[in-house]
């Protein structure tokens, strides 16, 4: 099955909305028009709506860093899904790495964010990946199978076919650490094994799975030709338009 590759740029806590602006306005500049790869942004909350106002008749696709598993209530600093609906959101990163690490996030926190997400027709990107610790002590594919089956939990086939994994070593990120491909290419086909043991081949044969982790234009190509890394969730490099454009370009 052909999985179309998928480029997203994780903007953390950075930019204004008229940085924001600024930004993505010179990335369909660069980029121009039919994409041969699908293009994602993800700002912080605040320039959501700011982002898409440009964005709007371009291919470039719309996502959010976080959401809450509840509809609407007192959960003050929150934001449901269909607040990021409403800003346009197509996909929304779950489990990221610092919001396991600084926010204390657990797999059964992300687990209950899936599977709201999945009731929505946002797509939910979901993030593993061991830290150096964890790698140094040869129990990164224990870490991740764990993560995977406690996140998913029982989803059915359908509903796994909705989701994104993307692999993002801790040790790798923003430290200008990279996985080598070869490294990256062996978790993530340890994902779609794991995928195709809990579902079906097919179905996990049509997840994309991305890499993230000091994800820059020099590596890109070359992490992008592995049989099974079918994009990138990029950090610091996509807060620059030409550096993100380049990566966009050499995964094509």
């Amino acid at each position: 099955m052909s999985r179309r590759p998928l480029i997203a740029g994780n903007w953390k806590m950075f930019k204004t909305r008229g940085e924001a602006r600024d930004t993505v306005e010179q990335l369909q500049q660069l980029l121009g028009p039919s994409l041969s790869v699908d293009v994602v942004v993800c700002p912080p909350f605040s320039a959501l709506s700011a982002v898409e106002e440009v964005i709007r008749e371009s291919e470039i696709q719309l996502a959010a860093q976080n959401v809450h598993w509840e509809d609407e209530g007192a959960f003050t600093g929150e934001v449901s899904t269909a607040m990021l609906s409403d800003c346009g959101c197509r996909y929304v990163i779950l489990g990221h790495s610092e919001r396991r690490q600084f926010f204390h996030e657990s797999d059964a926190v992300i687990h209950r964010k899936i599977g709201k997400v999945l009731t929505t027709e946002l797509t939910p990107v979901l993030c593993v990946g061991e830290s150096l610790e964890e790698r140094e002590a040869e129990r990164a594919n224990e870490v991740i199978h764990g993560q995977l089956e406690a996140d998913l939990g029982e989803l059915t086939a359908t509903e796994a076919s909705r989701i994104i994994v993307a692999y993002e070593p801790i040790w790798a990120i923003g430290t200008g650490k990279t996985a080598t491909p070869e490294i990256a290419q062996n978790v993530h086909g340890l994902i779609r094994h794991w995928l195709g043991g809990r579902y079906s081949a097919q179905v996990a044969s049509g997840i994309r799975i991305l890499y993230g982790g000091s994800v820059k234009p020099d590596n890109a190509r070359e992490l992008m030709a592995q049989e099974d890394i079918d994009g990138a969730l990029v950090g610091g490099a996509s807060l620059d338009a030409h550096s993100f454009a380049t990566i966009v370009k050499e995964s094509g």
